[in-house]
């Protein structure tokens, strides 16, 4: 299994993936916004992209689904409820529905709502699993719920099915918003020594070479993980007063949430 991250360079910040099988060359595009960036990158490596995913309905990650398939014969396969949203989608995805590009890749979806209600992740079959998390997971952050999520479903994904992952997984996001994440993540919790190198570290990074990094590392740097640290709830208790003396992971996410669309 190939993995082939394409960063657009547009304003939204787009990551777009492309998967391929090497064995026979046949390729998956994962939100191929800037169609042209993911063809080129896909006829320099002698790919054939015959299908397209897109992770959820935002024009950001479907946008460029017309352009693509006036230019193949791909399918394009999202999450089974948003054919009214994606008219392109010819495969509806739902938990558990494998996608195999070639003869070597197998694709688990994940359906994972809160970004939008029909957001599906995809985990690979592989040694290393790697998720392709498009609006979902960020690294050392968290999608936003405004525009056909609701933070309890995000919170649910989250915490029943993201946190029981392996810690080793790759984690591919839809877009490279690390820098002021992992601020975000240092106003929450000052001590948090680890997101702190972290910063150092990637602070004006390129991101045609973007970092990867795991679930493992998300557990230390993300604070929508890190919903137990004494310090984030300290904190959190700034900002809300009426925060009960010992507040339960949910309250602790959502708060979270509300203070990151502010932020």
């Amino acid at each position: 299994m190939i993995v082939k991250q394409i960063w657009t360079a547009n304003a939204y910040r787009n990551f777009n993936y492309l998967i391929a099988c090497a064995e026979t060359g046949e390729a998956l595009a994962i939100d191929p916004l800037d169609h042209e960036k993911c063809l080129a990158a896909a006829k320099e490596a002698g790919w054939e992209i015959r299908q397209i995913l897109n992770t959820h309905e935002h024009r950001d990650h479907t946008g460029g689904n017309a352009a693509m398939l006036s230019r193949t014969k791909a399918q394009v396969l999202a999450h089974r409820n948003a054919k009214n949203r994606i008219p392109e989608m010819t495969r509806g995805l739902g938990a558990g529905d494998v996608v195999k590009v070639g003869k070597t890749v197998e694709l688990e979806a994940l359906d994972t709502p809160g970004h939008t209600m029909s957001h599906v992740c995809l985990r690979s079959r592989t040694e290393q699993p790697m998720l392709f998390c498009g609006d979902t997971l960020f690294n050392a952050g968290a999608g936003n719920c405004h525009n056909g999520g609701h933070p309890e479903a995000l919170y649910k994904t989250f915490s029943e099915q993201l946190a029981r992952l392996p810690g080793g997984t790759l984690v591919y996001p839809g877009h490279d918003y690390i820098e002021n994440n992992l601020r975000f993540t240092l106003s929450r919790e000052p001590d948090n020594r680890r997101a702190q190198q972290m910063l150092e570290k990637l602070e004006g990074q390129d991101p045609r070479r973007a970092y990867v990094s795991t679930l493992d590392v998300e557990r230390e740097i993300n604070t929508f993980f890190r919903l137990t640290s004494p310090t984030v709830i300290a904190k959190l208790r700034e900002a809300f007063p009426d925060l009960p003396e010992k507040p339960d992971p949910r309250t602790v996410f959502l708060k979270l949430r509300e203070l990151r669309n502010k932020w």
